[in-house]
């Protein structure tokens, strides 16, 4: 669960980027005589950017949490018989939630707590439907969504999804490691297209 929740908040790096990016407030001075404005000053003008800071913040952790968990023991590999490239839930996510969250206006107390609640709404959807792997984050990070079918050790399983860094086909041999009950970290062992 917490891992998930990690992985929500590395799937809105841009958007809090974006954020501290209008939000932020920072005097410039371009006279001879200038001084410090205080930190007091700073804090209380920017508690968004502070608070994105944060919130990018938990976004590398949990980053380096999902490299962590896929460098363990993967479960033993799998061949895979239909595979289907969803790279385009990236995009969706994007388009839906992120670009539509960076008009809020900052400046308004009101603004801020719909877009807080709305944040959480659209976080707890993200964690309980499993959408962690639509991730615009992995994307940019060189990550690949598939959605495949494969042939197992004791089984067949169905619609499973797989991130990978790797380009995937037919007949790819595949290890992987279960990230859920249906999402999987994976890599090639070997390719047996021979068109590749």
């Amino acid at each position: 669960m917490f891992r998930k929740i990690g992985l929500f908040f590395l799937s809105l790096w841009l958007l809090f980027i974006l954020i501290i990016i209008i939000t932020a407030v920072v005097p410039m001075c371009l006279y001879s005589v200038c001084s410090f404005v205080g930190w007091i000053f700073l804090f209380e003008n920017n508690i968004i950017p502070i608070l994105c800071i944060l919130s990018l913040v938990i976004g590398t952790v949990s980053y380096f949490d999902f490299i962590y968990c896929t460098e363990g023991t993967p479960e033993l590999s799998f061949k895979i018989t239909e595979i289907k490239k969803i790279d385009y839930e990236h995009l969706t996510f994007l388009t839906t939630y992120i670009i539509p969250l960076v008009r809020f206006q900052f400046d308004d107390p009101r603004y801020i707590i719909v877009f807080i609640i709305i944040i959480t709404v659209i976080g707890m959807i993200y964690v309980r439907t499993d959408l962690f792997y639509a991730n615009p984050t992995l994307a940019i990070l060189g990550f690949r969504i598939y959605k495949i079918n494969g042939d197992f050790r004791t089984e067949k399983r169905q619609n499973k999804i797989l991130i990978s860094k790797d380009n995937f086909l037919i007949g790819d041999q595949v290890k992987y490691y279960k990230l859920d009950d249906r999402i999987y970290y994976a890599t090639k062992v070997i390719n047996t297209n021979k068109n590749e």
